[in-house]
Protein backbone atom coordinates (compact mmCIF):
# COMPACT_ATOMS: atom_id res chain seq x y z
CA UNK A 1 0.00 0.00 0.00
CA UNK A 2 1.31 3.31 -0.93
CA UNK A 3 0.97 6.48 1.83
CA UNK A 4 -0.99 9.21 0.62
CA UNK A 5 1.48 11.50 2.67
CA UNK A 6 4.73 12.02 2.86
CA UNK A 7 6.52 11.06 6.46
CA UNK A 8 8.16 13.41 8.68
CA UNK A 9 11.52 12.26 7.37
CA UNK A 10 10.89 13.54 3.89
CA UNK A 11 9.43 16.54 4.78
CA UNK A 12 12.10 18.08 6.60
CA UNK A 13 14.25 17.03 3.49
CA UNK A 14 12.09 18.69 1.57
CA UNK A 15 12.62 21.83 3.78
CA UNK A 16 16.23 21.83 4.41
CA UNK A 17 16.59 21.92 -0.16
CA UNK A 18 14.35 24.40 -0.06
CA UNK A 19 16.17 26.64 2.49
CA UNK A 20 19.46 25.95 0.60
CA UNK A 21 17.49 26.68 -2.61
CA UNK A 22 16.74 30.06 -1.20
CA UNK A 23 20.40 30.57 0.25
CA UNK A 24 21.89 29.92 -3.06
CA UNK A 25 19.17 32.48 -4.36
CA UNK A 26 19.99 35.10 -2.11
CA UNK A 27 23.76 34.44 -2.82
CA UNK A 28 23.44 35.45 -6.41
CA UNK A 29 21.38 38.41 -5.61
CA UNK A 30 23.71 39.76 -3.27
CA UNK A 31 26.38 39.20 -5.62
CA UNK A 32 24.17 41.21 -8.86
CA UNK A 33 24.06 43.97 -5.96
CA UNK A 34 27.70 44.71 -5.38
CA UNK A 35 28.32 43.68 -9.49
CA UNK A 36 30.62 46.95 -10.64
CA UNK A 37 29.49 48.33 -14.10
CA UNK A 38 31.68 46.59 -16.05
CA UNK A 39 32.70 43.25 -14.69
CA UNK A 40 35.70 41.43 -14.92
CA UNK A 41 36.45 37.62 -15.50
CA UNK A 42 36.72 37.16 -11.60
CA UNK A 43 33.06 38.56 -11.59
CA UNK A 44 31.70 36.31 -14.31
CA UNK A 45 33.76 33.25 -12.88
CA UNK A 46 32.03 33.72 -9.62
CA UNK A 47 29.05 34.35 -11.15
CA UNK A 48 28.72 31.03 -13.09
CA UNK A 49 30.00 29.15 -9.75
CA UNK A 50 27.04 30.66 -7.98
CA UNK A 51 24.63 30.22 -10.80
CA UNK A 52 25.79 26.37 -11.04
CA UNK A 53 25.31 26.52 -7.32
CA UNK A 54 22.00 27.64 -7.23
CA UNK A 55 20.90 25.58 -10.33
CA UNK A 56 22.35 21.92 -7.85
CA UNK A 57 20.27 23.29 -5.37
CA UNK A 58 16.82 23.85 -7.29
CA UNK A 59 17.58 20.57 -8.29
CA UNK A 60 17.84 18.86 -5.39
CA UNK A 61 14.88 20.79 -4.11
CA UNK A 62 13.19 19.16 -6.75
CA UNK A 63 14.23 15.73 -6.07
CA UNK A 64 12.95 16.00 -2.35
CA UNK A 65 9.83 17.65 -3.25
CA UNK A 66 9.27 14.66 -6.00
CA UNK A 67 10.39 12.36 -2.99
CA UNK A 68 7.89 13.92 -0.73
CA UNK A 69 4.79 13.17 -3.27
CA UNK A 70 5.08 16.50 -5.21
CA UNK A 71 5.47 15.75 -8.33
CA UNK A 72 4.13 18.62 -11.24
CA UNK A 73 3.72 17.86 -14.53
CA UNK A 74 5.30 20.51 -17.25
CA UNK A 75 4.88 24.19 -15.60
CA UNK A 76 4.96 25.57 -19.36
CA UNK A 77 1.68 26.21 -21.71
CA UNK A 78 1.42 24.55 -24.61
Amino acid sequence: MTDLYPTADDRETLREAAAAHTAASRDVEAFLRRLPQVPDPADITEYATLLSREERARGERQAAADVAGLQIGSMESE
